[in-house]
C-alpha cells in the first residue's frame, strides 16, 4: 500500500518509515516535487543521502525505481534505447535461407519494438504497474554539456523520439530525481527546470537518527561516540571528509567486530571503512586518532 504523501509532514513520514531521516527543508522541496510534478535537482557532497532518497521514495509509494547511472561519455543512444543488432542479424540469416524474403516487410520487422533494447529514460516513460516510476538520474555531474541538452527536451515534455518507431510520450510522467556531487557546475537553463535542494551533512542528533535507522544494534553509548568522531572527523584538513554513507558502514564493521566503545587501535584497524584516500588515512595513524578521540568524549561529556 502506497504511504500517504498528502502533506509535509506526512512525506517525512514516510521517507523516516523506509529508514530515510531527513529535515523538514528537505521534506517539503520532495512534496513540492510530487504535488507540482516538478523534477527534484539534488546537490551536496557525495555519502549525504542523495541517492537514498530515490530508493525511500520508491519503496514508500510502491513505484519501481528506475536509475540512469551518469558517467562521461553518457549519450541519448545510451540512455534512451539501443537495438537488438544481434537478434536482428540472426533474423536477417533466417529470412536469407529461407529465400525469396519481403524485404520491405524483413525491415519493418527488424525495427519493431521486438527488437528494441529500453534503456533507462525509455523505460521510465512506459506505463508501470502501480503508476508512474521513479527515475533516479544520478550523478549528472559526470556526463559532458551536450547529454544536458539532450535532457532538457526528455524533462520538459516527458517523452523521447525513436527515428524508426516515432515519438513515445509518458502516459503518467515519471518522479523525477537527479543528484549531483558538484565536480562541475550544471547548466542553469536544467535546473531552471527542477526544483532545487542543497543535502548538507546533518547535524549531530540527525546523524544520531540515521544511524539508529540504520544500525539498530549499536548501543545509545557507540552510536555517540562514532557520529560525534565522524563529526569531528569533518573539521579536519582531509581530501576527501566522510559522509553519512561511511559513518553507517563503519558503524556496521564495529559491529561486525564486537567493539563496545572506540579507541585509537580499533579506528587505526578500520579507517578504511571511513575515509578512501592513503594520504587522509595516515593524517590520523598514531597520535592524531588518540587527540580526536579524547576531543570527541570530551564534547560528549556533557550529553
Amino acid at each position: 500500500m502506497a504511504a500517504d504523501i498528502s502533506s509535509i509532514d506526512a512525506v517525512q513520514a514516510a521517507l523516516g518509515a523506509q529508514g530515510y531521516v531527513c529535515g523538514r527543508d528537505l521534506a517539503t522541496v520532495t512534496f513540492l516535487s510530487l504535488r507540482l510534478g516538478r523534477p527534484l535537482f539534488l546537490e551536496g557532497e557525495a555519502g549525504v543521502g542523495k541517492t537514498e532518497i530515490a530508493k525511500a521514495l520508491s519503496a514508500a509509494l510502491g513505484r519501481r525505481l528506475i536509475r540512469l547511472q551518469c558517467y562521461e561519455g553518457l549519450d541519448a543512444a545510451s540512455a534512451v534505447y539501443e537495438w537488438n543488432f544481434p537478434a536482428q542479424m540472426v533474423a536477417i540469416r533466417t529470412a536469407e535461407a529461407a529465400g525469396g524474403a519481403d524485404r520491405q516487410a524483413l525491415q519493418s520487422e527488424l525495427f519493431s519494438p521486438d527488437y528494441l533494447i529500453e534503456r533507462p529514460l525509455l523505460q521510465a516513460m512506459q506505463p508501470q504497474e502501480g503508476g508512474a516510476p521513479v527515475l533516479l538520474i544520478d550523478e549528472l555531474d559526470r556526463t559532458d554539456e551536450p547529454f544536458e541538452a539532450f535532457l532538457l527536451e526528455a524533462l520538459s515534455d516527458f517523452q523521447v523520439t525513436i527515428p524508426e518507431l516515432g515519438t513515445i510520450a509518458a502516459k503518467e510522467p515519471p518522479i523525477v530525481i537527479l543528484t549531483s556531487n558538484r565536480t562541475r557546475e550544471v547548466h542553469d537553463a536544467l535546473k531552471r527546470r527542477c526544483l532545487y535542494h542543497w543535502v548538507d551533512y546533518p547535524d549531530f542528533e540527525r546523524e544520531l537518527a540515521i544511524l539508529k535507522a540504520r544500525a539498530p544494534e549499536a548501543t545509545e553509548s557507540l552510536s555517540r561516540e562514532i557520529v560525534a568522531f565522524v563529526q569531528r572527523l569533518r573539521t579536519e584538513d582531509l581530501f576527501k571528509k566522510p559522509g553519512v554513507a561511511e559513518t553507517i558502514d563503519w558503524a556496521k564493521c564495529l559491529l561486525a567486530l564486537d567493539v563496545i566503545s572506540l579507541s585509537p587501535e580499533v579506528i587505526a584497524d578500520t579507517l578504511g571503512a571511513i575515509l578512501k584516500y592513503q594520504d587522509d588515512i595516515q593524517k590520523l595513524q598514531g597520535f592524531e586518532a588518540k587527540r580526536l578521540l579524547e576531543e570527541t568524549r570530551a564534547a560528549l561529556e556533557p550529553a
